[in-house]
């Protein structure tokens, strides 16, 4: 059967920065024909990075990509990669509108070029408000095997470019990505990959992102899916990596360029199919590269920490960050989103801010100082007391009106020192809080970016433990003081306080949380599941008040597809700069 060496280059791309993205194309596509790949695919819109939101409005940014894609050809040839077939997915632009698209590159010109079908418009996703959907379907022959290309929720939907490939026949097909994260994705992806396989009758080659970017975080997890629903190779999450793989693949003589019009009520479109001949002949038999063992699967605290890492790191490094600031209050959260930093950019970049009232025990301060210690980590105490009591004073405050001020004099304090020192600052508070509205506007909630935004107070607690434990199994300092994960959580905003005196235990709160949110149960179904009638009516409740505050909060990673504040718009990390002469 003749063979075929594929690499998938799952990298990070930079929204907007086309000219950097293009140089990291051409450098792993040299790295993949160092090692003899014959083909090498790039996740969606690799050369624009991923989501280009409102970028994608602008003609002139469409030009550029297209212009990029046109010049990279000639670089991939100039640089003896000539020979390669690459895909690359970018933006493109016609008479209908924007284009999500992939071009094949070749001998130094783009060959032929696909435009995404299936345009997703839910959860995170836009696009059908940015694009236009394509109807062609190219089809080339490489040494001798066809060769067609699809983009991402192609293979989410049903009919469309796959079902076509598997009408008209092709011998491999190549799925170009850019999907979020979320938890347990892979429960869904890999039997989606398999699925599709099948019904292309030819295996799948499946290329997605790695990285962060604003509020996503892509996983990278590209693979090599056999018709059999086998896996042939795969990448590690949450890394940049070259998967390079020597396939045989049987040579199906393909011929057909028509896929009839389906009746009936769903119709499947028909395709304007073209094929294209590289190279009709098969290569000469070679020595396939040693089989490379599959990476094991991630445990689900390791695969949330990575993703919250990553976020993380992105998010400071994309926006020109050198460094981060927040309140070191001794609690769990901050001590997780601490240990957090320290394993995305280092314990060096990383000031933590001790702000004592005079409801802050002294365990807390103890368990702040402690945990700046474990990471190495800068670490000053600017108390608050005397700021508070002027507000106090002067404004004749008590009450809730008093636990706010102490909370918004700290967010005062760290933008303070954000804007003398240039740090980031960073909202410790978690997705349980977030989705209650127990946190204060312009207090806790101040800050550019919450890294556990999405995580809910019960996996807080798992994270901690967990990562503990792994600094245990490497002979490590523990990160996080044994005391803030074993203390009740408290605000420490008035005498004896604890979060229990305003919420329900966290381990009943958050099930019934992701009911209501995550799950769309309404309260006859989480009553008719034994939730108390009285507890799920104030849970409610207190999730639809804090509609507006959730709005006002940062953005976050998130970790699932159905996060808090889903349907909010958030401006992109922008490096695109229009050129005028």
């Amino acid at each position: 059967m003749p063979q075929l060496r594929i690499a998938l280059a799952q990298v990070n791309a930079g929204v907007g920065d086309i000219a950097g993205n293009s140089s990291m194309v051409l450098d792993w596509t040299r790295e993949a024909v160092q090692q003899g790949a014959h083909l090498v695919a790039f996740p969606e819109t690799v050369l624009a990075g991923y989501p280009v939101e409102d970028l994608a409005l602008r003609k002139s940014f469409a030009a550029a990509n297209r212009a990029a894609v046109e010049s990279l050809a000639q670089r991939l040839q100039q640089a003896g990669c000539g020979d390669a077939l690459v895909v690359v997915g970018h933006l493109d632009r016609d008479d209908e509108g924007v284009r999500n698209s992939a071009s094949l590159l070749y001998d130094g010109r783009v060959v032929a070029t696909y435009d995404k079908h299936h345009l997703p418009n839910y959860g995170v996703f836009d696009e059908a408000r940015y694009f236009a959907p394509g109807f062609d379907l190219p089809i080339v022959r490489l040494h001798g095997l066809d060769v067609g290309v699809v983009i991402c929720e192609d293979i989410w939907q049903n009919g469309g470019p796959v079902s076509a490939l598997g009408e008209v026949g092709v011998d491999l097909v190549v799925c170009i990505n850019s999907s979020p994260y979320e938890r347990a994705k892979d429960d869904q992806r890999m039997p989606l990959v398999a699925g599709r396989a099948a019904e292309a009758g030819a295996p799948m080659a499946y290329v997605n992102m790695v990285g962060g970017q604003d509020e996503l975080v892509f996983d990278g997890d590209s693979m090599v899916v056999g018709t059999d629903g086998q896996v042939l190779a795969r990448a590690p999450q949450f890394t940049e990596h070259l998967l390079v793989l020597d396939m045989d693949l049987p040579a199906g003589g393909h011929t057909a360029t028509t896929v009839p019009e389906e009746s009936g009520r769903i119709r499947r479109p028909a395709f304007d199919i073209t094929r294209t001949v590289l190279q009709a002949d098969p290569l000469p038999p070679y020595e396939p590269l040693p089989a490379q063992p599959l990476p094991e699967p991630l445990p689900d605290e390791a695969e949330v920490w990575a993703a919250l890492v990553t976020g993380l790191r992105d998010y400071v490094q994309k926006n020109g960050f050198r460094s981060v600031t927040f309140g070191f209050s001794g609690g769990i959260d901050s001590a997780v989103c601490a240990a957090l930093c320290a394993d995305a950019i280092g314990g060096n970049a990383l000031y933590g801010v001790s702000m004592p009232s005079h409801y802050s025990s002294e365990h807390s301060r103890s368990d702040a100082a402690d945990l700046a210690r474990r990471l190495g980590c800068h670490f000053e105490v600017q108390p608050i007391g005397d700021m508070v009591d002027v507000f106090v004073r002067r404004l004749e405050l008590s009450g809730l009106a008093e636990e706010n001020v102490q909370a918004r004099c700290r967010g005062v304090t760290l933008m303070a020192l954000s804007n003398q020192h240039g740090h980031l600052v960073l909202a410790p508070g978690n997705k349980t809080e977030l989705a209650v509205g127990y946190s204060t506007i312009y207090g806790d909630a101040v800050g550019g970016f919450a890294p556990i935004k999405d995580v809910p107070k019960t996996l807080v607690w798992k994270l901690a433990q967990w990562r503990n434990a792994e600094a245990e199994k490497r002979g490590e300092v523990p990160p996080i003081p044994e005391n803030s994960i074993s203390k009740p959580p408290s605000a420490e905003l008035r005498p004896d306080q604890v979060d229990t005196d305003s919420l329900p235990p966290y381990e009943i709160l958050d099930v019934v949380l992701d009911g209501y949110v995550e799950g769309d149960r309404g309260y006859a179904d989480l009553v008719g599941e034994g939730f108390d009638a009285e507890l799920v009516e104030r849970i409610i409740q207190l999730v639809d008040r804090a509609e507006y505050k959730r709005r006002q909060y940062p953005p976050g990673t998130k970790i699932t597809l159905k996060a808090f504040g889903r349907d909010r718009r958030l401006p992109v990390t922008n490096r695109w700069r229009e050129v005028r002469p």
